[in-house]
């Protein structure tokens, strides 16, 4: 008897071990990003995104209407890149993961500082999906707002 709940403990700690495992993996593609933008390090962003990642973002038009805009990877790297090393920096928390199989959804309210001003803060969420064993940023919608930040 002892030896079959010995047994369940194990699988039971090696399971949450696992899972553990696959939350700080996701969380290590995201902070790669922010990473990247901070390090003004295009390769370690262009590497946090699948090939055919899709890259959006609210917006609150001047008239009130609200719209979505797209943008490139390509083209979201580029304008990083014109940056000044430790200008960006994107402060979020981990506040919602869950993980299905090969499908990670991440919800990471955040602050943007440029050059050490608070710009704006929001919401980000991502998509993850798991390829070739690497989790990589199939999608990410974030919304923007100056006010209500603090």
């Amino acid at each position: 008897m002892k030896a079959v709940y010995f047994f369940a403990v194990l699988m039971l700690l090696v399971q949450s071990g696992r899972a553990q495992s696959a939350e700080d993996s996701v969380k290590a593609t995201i902070n790669q990003l922010f990473e990247g933008m901070k390090n003004v390090d295009a390769n370690l962003i262009r590497n946090s995104f699948a090939d055919s990642a899709v890259f959006q973002t609210i917006v609150n038009g001047q008239n009130g209407k609200i719209s979505v805009r797209n943008e490139s990877v390509a083209g979201f790297v580029s304008s990083i890149g014109k940056q000044i090393k430790g200008a960006l920096d994107e402060q979020i928390q981990f506040e919602s993961i869950k993980i299905d199989g090969n499908l990670a959804s991440v919800w990471t309210p955040y602050k943007f500082y440029f050059s050490g001003k608070l710009s704006h803060c929001g919401a980000n969420s991502f998509q993850l999906v798991r390829i070739n064993s690497q989790w990589k940023i199939q999608y990410l919608i974030d919304t923007r707002r100056r006010t209500n930040c603090e």
